[in-house]
Parts: structure tokens; sequence; C-alpha cells
């Protein structure tokens, strides 16, 4: 491979100044040791440094923008508007499996700004895109509130807690996707805010939305401070509140015999009766008549 002449690295008033050898020099002094670096055989070449050789970057600074934050040891900038700076990770073959990117603008100009910095992976070796780098986990800048996305990726909590926490209303959203990445709800998983002493407030309620993203009401509701259920009320008094004119059990069943198995408060039906266990596997009924 060719043989890299000089390169120049400034960062931080230290210089590393590479002529087939490598050259430290600092306000502690200086010291030199051999180390060749060469051009690199992937594609688009670039500098090698001899494998194993390892960068070690430290700073005293603070992160402050009126001084050029100056803590930053590495920086990577675009010249360019569709332009995309990343750092890839390759195999023995010199194949990119994984990569951080950040970037402003697609590729393809028709597409709409994705301004973001993304981890990119690999799609299955036997697909059929295989061995292309695919964005699975986005952090879009310049606004905000960061709509952070994932695609064709399960998230898995192992032996641990997935929290959503804060001091409003804290929701975890099914919705649909539309154009531009643009999303809207169909059903939220909500506990609302106000948290009082005595568990009240911080209600669960199960939220449903038209069409067009709108909160129609809370389907199911249950109190933190009772654990009382609602279904069509966002506040049940018992604990089993219906805000409706009709409870519906689908299927009949028959009990055998007044000591057939049974716990108590369980009700069933069939075309003559309705019966109520009023004990463990005591049963009693009452007719039905029509008018």
């Amino acid at each position: 491979m060719k043989l890299v002449k000089v390169v120049s690295i400034a960062a931080l008033g230290a210089s590393l100044m590479i002529v087939g050898g490598c050259q430290w020099s600092g306000a502690s002094g200086s010291s030199s040791s051999s180390l060749s670096v060469k051009e690199s055989s992937l594609p688009g070449g670039g500098v090698a440094f001899p494998e194993n050789e390892r960068i070690h970057l430290s700073t005293n600074q603070k992160w402050v923008a009126d001084e050029g934050h100056l803590s930053d040891l590495i920086r990577l900038q675009w010249t360019a508007d569709r332009a995309k700076p990343a750092i890839s990770w390759a195999d023995q073959n010199g194949d990119d499996k994984t990569a951080i990117v950040s970037h402003d603008k697609a590729n393809n100009p028709e597409q709409h700004d994705h301004k973001h910095l993304s981890i990119e992976t690999t799609m299955s070796p036997t697909g059929q895109n295989k061995g292309e780098l695919f964005t699975r986990f986005e952090i879009p800048y310049d606004t905000d509130v960061a709509e952070i996305r994932t695609h064709s990726s399960n998230f898995n909590v192992m032996d641990g807690i997935l929290r959503v926490a804060g001091e409003g209303a804290r929701d975890v959203q099914f919705a649909k996707t539309g154009k531009d990445n643009a999303t809207t709800p169909l059903w939220a998983l909500r506990t609302n805010s106000g948290e009082t002493a005595g568990n009240k407030g911080a209600d669960f309620n199960l939220i449903r939305y038209d069409d067009q993203g709108q909160p129609i009401d809370s389907a199911i509701a249950a109190s933190r401070e009772k654990g009382n259920v609602g279904i069509g009320t966002s506040s049940p008094e018992s604990k089993l509140d219906v805000n409706g004119d009709a409870i519906r059990i689908r299927e009949s069943r028959t009990p055998v015999s007044v000591n057939s198995p049974g716990n108590q408060g369980d009700i069933t039906w069939d075309e003559n009766y309705i019966y109520v266990c009023v004990a463990k596997d005591t049963w009693k009924r009452t007719k039905l008549e029509s008018w």
C-alpha cells in the first residue's frame, strides 16, 4: 500500500505530525515513536493506522458555545447539503456492518429532509436488500421535541423496566403513519396528571381517537385511588361502572345442580333462568318470563 507522507491533526493547541513515523508535541513536552501509516485499502481510500494501534484523546475544556465548543475532540462536518458524515464499522472483509450517520437532506431530492442522527445496521444477508445499511434508530435535530423513531426493529427490555415518567399526562400511543413520517393516533394508554395525596390522580385511561387523530372518549378507565374500573366513563364510582344501557354475556350456561362448581358472585343464564352463585359451589336461580 502507498505510504502517506504527511498528516496534520490540530486539536486543543497540540499537533500530530506523521512522516513515516509519529511525533506528538504539547505543553508537557514531546515524545516520538515509530508509527508508519498507509493508504487505506477500503473503497474511497483514506489513512490507515497500523493494526491494534490506539488513539487517546483527552480534554479539560468545558462545552462552551462562545469558545467554539473546545471540548469536542472529534468533529465531523458536512460541507455540501447532501453529504453524510459517518462513523462505520466493517467486518474482516471490509464490508460495512454498522454505522452512525448524521445528515440534513436525503440522497433523493424528492424525499423530505431527514435532519437526523441515525444508527444503521445491515439487512439480512439472505433477504431482498442483503448487506444494505438500513436505519434502525433515528433522532432528529432542529426541533424542540424530538420524534425518535425506530424502523424494522423490535424493542425488548430484558430484566428491567420500561418507564414513561413525567409530571403531566403520560401516553403510550398506537398510531398510523402518513406522508413524511407524520403520525395520526388511533389509541392511547394514558395516565392523566394531577397527582395529590391519598393516592388520587394519575388515573389510567384507554383513549380512542377518530380518523383525524382527535380524541373521542375514554373507552376504559381505572381509578388509582379506589381501583374502580369504568367502561365509557373516566370517573367510575363502583368496582365496575358501565356508562351504557346493556351488559352482554354471550354464552349461556346451565349449572347441573345447586352444588355445581362455582365461585361466589358468578352469574350465568339460559333460556329459562338466571343463575347466581351465592357461596362456593352453591347456586340459586330466578325464572325468566316473557311479557
